[in-house]
């Protein structure tokens, strides 16, 4: 059975993006009448017709639109500070949307390595995972926001921190559960990820007086793009629809 092979169109508006339409015409040699596949990011498929194609455009004509289910329940927000090297930030981001999440934000952290992340090249990365995985939605992408601001904006459902100090460090006196056992299935979740230097006590110490919880992704210490990854899995994990 042939692989089906989508386009990303966000606004199926008849004409292919230009770089979309140089693969279809330049690379896959499609011409008038092929049938196209597409996809708007937001939760809907497309089967088309192209009408046009030539060096400079591809146009075309919708002759069904398939709107998808969601494949998990709730929503899934991943937060990290990113890495000092950007290919395990794409890596992590291509990773994570093959698996599926909702939003990817980035954050500006006292221990940061990267202070600037290049959001554009991150997106055509979600894009192209998204194609690949045939994912109706395509993750929402923040810019890097300093993490004092990122934590006291207004966020509806769960909220958790992972770091690897000891509650004592922290003057919390609560428990640091497994975030597996705390996840709850059909509600939003926002996930923290530190830098390889983990948040500072004060940071932590901020997020838990802003509802944020203690959590503990295992007794392995993990890279961050590898705990970002296992956080966005244990989401998947208990939001999959069965």
């Amino acid at each position: 059975m042939k692989e089906e092979r989508f386009f990303y169109d966000p606004q199926v508006n008849g004409e292919l993006p230009q770089e979309e339409a140089r693969h279809a015409v330049k690379v896959l040699r499609l011409t008038a009448g092929d049938e196209l596949l597409l996809m708007d990011g937001k939760g809907s498929f497309f089967r088309a017709e192209i009408t046009i194609a030539d060096n400079h455009r591809c146009l075309y004509r919708i002759i069904e639109e398939k709107p998808q289910e969601p494949a998990w329940e709730g929503r899934i927000h991943l937060a990290m500070a990113p890495t000092k090297l950007n290919d395990r930030v794409e890596w992590f981001a291509e990773k994570a949307t093959e698996i599926g999440m909702d939003e990817l934000s980035f954050l500006d952290c006292k221990f940061s390595e990267r202070r600037v992340i290049k959001c554009e090249r991150i997106d055509k990365i979600l894009i192209s995972a998204v194609k690949q995985s045939h994912k109706a939605w395509k993750p929402v992408l923040n810019e890097m926001t300093p993490f004092e601001h990122f934590i006291k904006q207004e966020r509806k459902g769960d909220k958790f921190i992972c770091h690897c100090y000891n509650q004592e460090d922290i003057e919390d006196g609560g428990s640091k559960p497994f975030l597996m056992d705390v996840l709850q299935r059909g509600v939003e979740s926002t996930v923290l990820i530190g830098p390889e230097g983990d948040f500072s006590v004060d940071e932590v110490r901020l997020a838990l007086q802003n509802g944020y919880r203690s959590v503990s992704l295992g007794t392995s210490r993990l890279r961050t793009e590898t705990a970002a990854l296992v956080a966005v899995h244990m989401m998947q994990l208990i939001n999959q629809k069965r």
